[in-house]
């Protein structure tokens, strides 16, 4: 990979990889460090990274790092220990509001397959490649995703 090609792929992606970070970590900030740390990565790795798998590639460097982050985060932080309920909703009739708070009541792990698969498109063959997991593992957390997202919504004549 050369100058030419690498700014070429950080066009292509750059944009898509940014919106799958801050999706995760909603930190416009923290998204852009994870994006400038996934460049850097395929940078240094330039040579042993597959041209046609730079893509999945840097997802997953990204759903690395992002990660990380709540790691380190979680040993300085305290996480909030009262979850918000279906009441939440009936005051907030934002729909992407009511998506985000939905999203976050899922694991790191559900959050990142779901994201993948619904918002960014990937199969679930490229998911795998994505996340460490097997083919089964990824059906599995988007379908438990998925029944969560849907109870803790409830039925869409509430919401709306």
């Amino acid at each position: 990979m050369d100058v030419r090609s690498s700014n070429k792929i950080v066009d292509q992606q750059a944009y898509r990889l940014f919106r799958f970070a801050y999706s995760l970590c909603k930190d416009r900030d923290d998204a852009q460090d994870v994006v400038q740390e996934s460049f850097s990565k395929l940078w240094e790795k330039k040579d042993q990274v597959d041209p046609a798998k730079v893509k999945s590639y840097l997802f997953t460097i990204a759903h690395h790092k992002v990660i990380d982050m709540f790691r380190k985060s979680k040993r300085f932080q305290k996480m909030e220990e009262t979850p918000t309920y279906l009441t939440t909703h009936q005051q907030n009739h934002d729909l992407k509001s009511i998506l985000d708070q939905a999203l976050n009541t899922l694991s790191d792990i559900q959050k990142s397959v779901i994201l993948l698969r619904d918002y960014e498109g990937y199969n679930y063959k490229e998911i795998a490649e994505v996340t460490g997991l097997n083919l089964s593992q990824v059906k599995v957390y988007i379908f438990r995703g998925r029944q969560k997202l849907k109870n803790y919504i409830g039925k869409m004549d509430v919401v709306i």
